[in-house]
């Protein structure tokens, strides 16, 4: 019988094909596909126990690291889906996200569960800590968990349809989550089976072949908790290559080198110029010549064209991808240069009757085929996003706004919606305002992405004082850290005698944003 295009199955086809090659690696820790594989059998047959079943979601709160990594292929084995969770996020956004997406399950770092309120989350029935330092209890300990579970693979049939769920930041500043079908997500994020040297496949057992190629060996900095280290580390372990996790809790380019040097790595993910800038410096140093990386790759966040000049003039002959994506629809192309990108097949310049537009037009990025079902919960935003064109094809609008040119190019004019893009990490204007205006010296305050030449975008707030008393900078920084995630607090202020807004009473964020210009 075939078996089904579902995440588990894929990556159960490498492990046998491929058991003792090395799957992962992630600080200390090593795994062959068939350790990876009985670790992972066994954290599914825990939550299994502890009535986590199909449908289900489980959320991981952890910095990069091996069980990340097995806790999500656990519950693809179970058919439930993982649920990234933000490390940097407080108590308030952790009750949201978990409480939005109705986790009856989480794995956590004990340092981070601290944060977690479980009198907020009636439905959150199940903790496993995993050992690392100081924090509350949990129902389970992750070590002792899977030493008294088995690690056969006896899971019962699964689906293409079978859930994967990926948090994202929304148009309203929370956290939106974003459901896939299993199938839909390999062929529209993952490549469907064609990296490293594999073609698309339609049946799982095709992905064998990678038992007769050398692995290919791709070292990931992005977070797990961020779609772009999820969809990495996913292509590696579909196609029998290795997955090299940058485990630390900052990036740090000379580390980050030297981990490729030991583990001669050929790919190097990077999220933008926040991490491709300080490699690019660190390699004119000429400590790293022992390198075998081959590729630069980069998501999240784009690079500039003078980064992507250092990187080719440090090693002559590499080859940089600069991945243009998003979470409503996978990977959408690889940038030309000059801000112009070559959208991939399925894709398409969309204008305001939903048909293509010509060259030389402008209209909205769109991509149909491989897409997601909806938004989790939220039936007014999925609407909106996942549109019938007036012959009945679905498209999903990612929001980029776009024009296309005679040679089939597109570029990015930018976003409808208010976010600022800091190093790969996405901020709503929104949120951050809600919160400044929460202050009892504030009146007013907009809030906008300043230039920053490394991180592309930095949080800046321009700010009116209520009744001339004003409270100082660090006050404010100190009244955001305590309601948001660190990278969401404005690192420049500009204040002002009065917030302009528009005619209908919105803030004006153009004029806000000359206001922060140097």
């Amino acid at each position: 019988m075939t078996r089904r295009l579902n995440l588990a199955d894929l990556f159960e086809v490498v492990a046998d094909a491929c058991p003792d090659r090395t799957a992962l690696v992630a600080g200390p820790v090593r795994l062959t596909y068939s350790e990876l594989d009985a670790r992972a059998n066994r954290m599914a047959h825990h939550l299994a126990g502890a009535g986590v079943g199909p449908g289900d979601h489980v959320g991981i709160l952890a910095y990069n690291r091996a069980e990340w990594v097995e806790t999500m292929l656990a519950c693809f084995k179970l058919r439930a889906a993982p649920v990234n969770v933000n490390y940097r996020y407080v108590a308030g956004e952790l009750a949201h996200l978990l409480g939005d997406a109705g986790c009856v399950a989480l794995v956590a770092e004990r340092s981070l569960l601290g944060n977690v309120d479980r009198e907020r989350l009636p439905r959150l029935r199940h903790t496993v800590a995993i050992d690392d330092g100081d924090g509350p209890p949990a129902d389970a300990e992750y070590e002792k968990a899977l030493a008294a579970a088995s690690p056969g693979r006896d899971f019962g049939p699964r689906s293409p349809d079978d859930p994967y769920l990926l948090y994202t930041g929304g148009t309203t500043g929370l956290p939106k989550g974003v459901l896939w079908r299993s199938e839909d997500l390999f062929f529209a994020a993952l490549g469907g089976g064609a990296y490293g040297g594999g073609s698309v496949i339609s049946d799982p057992d095709e992905l064998a072949g990678c038992a007769e190629r050398e692995p290919l060996r791709v070292q990931v900095h992005a977070p797990l908790m961020h779609g772009g280290g999820q969809w990495m580390t996913l292509i590696a372990l579909t196609t029998g290559g290795t997955a090299i996790l940058w485990t630390e809790r900052h990036f740090d380019a000379r580390a980050a080198l030297e981990l490729a040097a030991r583990e001669r790595s050929q790919v190097f993910m990077l999220v933008g110029n926040g991490m491709a800038g300080p490699v690019a410096d660190e390699l004119a140093t000429g400590r790293h010549a022992n390198l075998e990386i081959f590729g630069f790759g980069s998501g999240g966040a784009p690079l500039s064209s003078g980064t992507k000049e250092r990187l080719a003039a440090a090693l002559p002959g590499v080859y940089i991808s600069d991945n243009l994506g998003g979470t409503e629809t996978g990977a959408m192309g690889v940038s030309e240069g000059d801000g112009r990108f070559r959208l991939a097949p399925g894709f398409a310049v969309l204008g305001d009757d939903l048909r293509p537009v010509p060259p030389g037009a402008e209209g909205l990025v769109a991509r149909t085929g491989h897409i997601p079902l909806a938004y989790w919960g939220d039936e007014a935003k999925t609407a909106a996003t996942f549109v019938r064109d007036p012959d009945g094809t679905r498209w999903a609008l990612q929001g980029d706004h776009a024009r296309v040119e005679e040679d089939g190019t597109v570029t990015l004019l930018g976003r409808g919606s208010l976010v600022i893009n800091t190093g790969g990490e996405k901020v709503f204007a929104e949120e951050v305002e809600t919160v400044l205006r929460g202050h009892p010296s504030v009146a007013d305050a907009v809030v906008v992405g300043a230039a920053d030449p490394r991180f592309g975008h930095r949080v800046a707030a321009v700010v009116t004082w209520a009744d001339g008393t004003p409270a100082g900078e660090e006050a404010l920084t100190a009244h955001c850290r305590e309601r948001l995630a660190g990278y969401k607090v404005p690192r420049l202020y500009r204040f002002v005698d009065a917030v302009r807004r528009t005619p209908v009473g919105k803030p004006d964020y153009a004029w806000a944003r000359t206001v922060v210009s140097p």
